[in-house]
């Protein structure tokens, strides 16, 4: 069988949590659950650094506007992460060119990516800090969910990451007003961070 829905779920995991579909892959590959994942992720030293920073990222995943300022610096790490990974298993596979499978990985990731930073924008611009919490945990649980699935049923995991990457952008298009008064208030208060700091540095008299 094609390893393409493999590709794209892991690619779809990879644009909200690379670290998790890193860790969980290569768990599954060690403990022999699955012969797709190569050798290179089953490695010890990568699941240690993929499971620190997954914990790194749970934290700041649920902290509000530290998320954002997350997701901002992998706005490219979660986008290469997905490539790297869908060429690695259409590397171990042999049923899919593996620049192809990159392409496929790197762009769903990119794709829900944007999904899930938009989606955090949207969700700061709350007072309280319990939804960042509840949206942090839920995303987690579905990248730990389809990806498991995956590994047992790719063809149907592609279909449920293909479904809630749609319900994502969709649901994205409805929080537009929500995340452009996210960017306002950031970019305020940037202003006044601005304004505070020139104000500290006056030249004397």
């Amino acid at each position: 069988m094609s390893v393409l829905p493999l590709v794209f779920t892991s690619g779809w995991a990879s644009g909200i949590n690379a670290y998790a579909v890193v860790l969980l892959l290569g768990v599954f590959g060690a403990t022999g659950l699955t012969d797709e994942v190569p050798a290179s992720l089953q490695r010890t030293d990568v699941l240690v650094v993929a499971g620190v920073l997954f914990l790194c990222e749970a934290v700041a995943d649920k902290i509000p506007y530290v998320d954002s300022a997350w997701d901002t610096v992998h706005t490219v790490i979660r986008p290469v992460a997905g490539a790297v990974v869908a060429a690695l298993l259409a590397g171990e596979s042999g049923s899919l060119p593996e620049l192809a499978a990159g392409a496929v990985g790197g762009s769903t990731a990119l794709m829900s990516h944007l999904v899930k930073a938009g989606t955090r924008m949207a969700v700061n611009t709350s007072p309280e800090p319990f939804s960042n919490i509840g949206v942090s945990l839920a995303e987690d649980l579905g990248v730990a969910g389809i990806i498991t699935f995956a590994v047992f049923n790719p063809v149907a995991a592609a279909v449920v990451a293909a479904v809630l990457l749609l319900l994502g952008l969709v649901i994205l298009l409805f929080l537009a007003s929500r995340i452009r008064r996210f960017l306002r208030r950031r970019a305020q208060r940037r202003e006044e961070r601005n304004l505070a700091g020139a104000g500290g540095h006056r030249p004397p008299g």
